[in-house]
């Protein structure tokens, strides 16, 4: 009982942790990824080599970067579109985004 009630407590308490990232629903950010198409590629896969695909990508990675977006820490080349695109984007949708991208193949 002693360790059920351990892990129980360990995992409340990693839960509350600000910033600890958890997954996304991959469906909910795929629905919310239409606006990302335009630069990013319908599939997650650019069209123009300037933007990044996101197909594929580490799903904590992308959750960083648009956090740091919505921070506006992260500038330079296209930051001031992103930071205005991950401005009205919750915690939830941005793990959902990362989830929805993270879970496509790399190559398209």
């Amino acid at each position: 009982m002693k360790l059920k009630h351990f892990v129980l407590t360990g995992a409340v308490a990693l839960a509350a942790v600000p910033g600890l990232a958890t997954a996304g629903d991959a469906a909910a950010g795929q629905a919310k990824a239409a606006v990302c198409a335009a630069c990013h590629g319908q599939n997650g896969v650019a069209q123009i080599p300037m933007y990044p695909n996101l197909a594929g990508q580490n799903e904590a990675y992308l959750v960083s970067s648009l956090k740091a977006y919505r921070s506006k820490e992260r500038n330079g080349g296209q930051a001031a579109v992103m930071q205005g695109q991950a401005a009205a984007l919750s915690d939830e949708d941005i793990a959902n985004l990362a989830a929805y991208f993270a879970s496509l193949p790399a190559g398209g």
